[in-house]
């Protein structure tokens, strides 16, 4: 049997599986109503308050606070019996709507780094004329919630604050600390950004043995419902934008000059679309295309599979799937451009901004080396449009962080294998794991991976993924915390 024969074979046996599991849906549903499940879904209500008043404070950059929500959330803790002195928020100076909660449930053994609950409160912005709904507007509808931050990622920091406030009312006292940061400016970092100012001027308040973020989900079949696999970001490209620019003294448009400085910059950017940085894999990646392209299915699933082993045909067929191109290599492409400033005079400067997530492991000096040898033309300069990040190699995929996910996983959803994978964008992890406390992105929520909108018109996010993974995280975190 030819390789390809062998891994179609292998697909088939895949896909029954999922079939099989299609038909007992149902009854999986109904075994996840264990004790311990009922046990962690108590006071739903009580989180649906919290859900509702966090995700209807506005906090986008341009009117809204992250102080007031941090506000709030404080104040919820308070009412649960934690103290004052475990609780800070934290305004950085000239950032007066740009705070951060951090808040404390201490361990009975101090010898032990807390474990780190992390997730952002500020929202991308949103211009009501647009939305079908308010968007700063907590609506139920047909099985989802709708709203700006709904999901991103208003959804993890009120499963995170609502579970802090359980383990207070249960006297729960965990061996391993547990400490809770919302922070903000993880959508504008190049102008603010929380977790970042945290490790620089509060190192102490956010330390921990390592974090939980956002980034992972999973996948359900938008038109069966059934699971597909649970993922954790284990790793996640560097964000970068680089600023090009051209310069010419100019001139009345009448009398064209042999040099044009818009002409200048689009060869320029021209010689960037048809480069191709080189094809690269690491452990996470190879992980996620094996595991995926099992359960894929198709010729795509049996090209992913040929592409976890280096098959060349089969990853130059992937690279037209956005999704898969997104995480092969560094990808830089142009997303803004402006230049001239009359419409009868020649341009003398034009300026475009090229964004590039950087595969891990690639330092942004070195990109920016590579884009300079690209263009080839000392007349386009190649800046850094905000200070560099640190890169940082991924976090390690042990037993002590996998085990108890794939453990809870097997529990709560049968069969639904874990598939680490790795970000094409950018979380706050990208902050945490190079500062040397390793973040992974694991929240047990599931989405269909096409109509969440996060980001877009409509955020939204399914009633039973939000519920599932206040559950899920809320088990999880006691099992790494252990105690009583």
């Amino acid at each position: 049997m030819s390789p390809k024969a062998l891994i179609r074979a292998v697909l088939v046996v895949s896909l029954a599986i999922s079939a099989a599991r299609a038909e007992v849906v149902d009854d999986i549903t109904e075994s996840r109503q264990t004790s311990a499940s009922k046990q962690a879904r108590a006071g739903e209500a009580g989180f649906r308050e919290l859900y509702k008043e966090l995700v209807e404070i506005n906090t986008t950059l341009s009117v809204g606070s992250c102080t007031e929500a941090s506000n709030a959330m404080k104040a919820r803790l308070l009412a649960a019996g934690y103290a004052d002195a475990d609780l800070r928020v934290i305004v950085p100076e000239n950032w007066p709507r740009q705070g951060n909660l951090i808040a404390t449930l201490a361990g009975t053994d101090k010898k032990l780094k807390p474990i780190v609950l992390l997730a952002h409160i500020d929202v991308v912005e949103a211009n009501r004329d647009d939305w079908v709904r308010d968007p700063f507007e907590l609506v139920e509808e047909e099985g989802f919630f709708y709203a700006r931050g709904a999901a991103d990622d208003k959804a993890m920091a009120a499963v995170f604050t609502d579970m802090l406030i359980r383990f207070k009312r249960e006297e729960y006292r965990p061996k391993q600390g547990i400490k809770l940061a919302l922070t903000c400016g993880e959508e504008t970092p190049n102008v603010f950004n929380g977790v970042n100012y945290l490790i620089e001027r509060h190192r102490d308040l956010i330390d921990g043995a390592f974090a939980l973020n956002e980034g992972g989900g999973g996948r359900y079949d938008q038109n069966t419902g059934v699971y597909r696999f649970l993922s954790v970001l284990a790793s996640e490209k560097l964000y970068q934008d680089f600023t090009l620019a051209t310069t010419n003294p100019g001139g009345h448009s009448s009398r064209p000059m042999p040099e044009n400085a818009i002409y200048q910059l689009g060869r320029a950017l021209a010689k960037i679309e048809a480069y191709s940085f080189p094809i690269e894999f690491n452990d996470v990646s190879r992980s996620y295309f094996g595991k995926f392209g099992m359960i894929e299915g198709g010729d795509k699933g049996a090209d992913m599979v040929a592409a976890a082993r280096g098959d060349a045909a089969a990853i130059e067929r992937l690279r037209k799937d956005p999704s898969a191109n997104a995480i092969l290599h560094t990808n830089c492409v142009a997303t803004q451009i402006n230049g001239g400033h009359a419409p009868n005079a020649l341009p003398q400067r034009v300026t475009a901004n090229v964004n590039c997530r950087i595969f891990p492991g690639h330092d942004p000096q070195e990109i920016k080396a590579e884009l300079v040898r690209v263009i080839g033309d000392p007349g386009v300069s190649v800046e850094f449009q905000s200070t560099p990040e640190t890169p940082g190699a991924p976090p390690p995929m042990s037993r002590q962080i996998y085990g108890p996910i794939e453990k809870l996983t097997a529990d709560m959803f049968p069969g639904v294998p874990v598939i680490p994978t790795m970000a094409s964008g950018a979380t706050d992890c990208r902050f945490l794991t190079p500062a040397g406390i390793p973040c992974y992105g694991v929240s047990g929520m599931l989405s269909d991976g096409a109509t969440g909108n996060a980001h877009g018109l409509n955020e939204r996010i399914r009633v039973q993924s939000l519920l599932e993974g206040r559950e899920f995280l809320y088990r999880l975190t006691k099992a790494y915390a252990g105690g009583r």
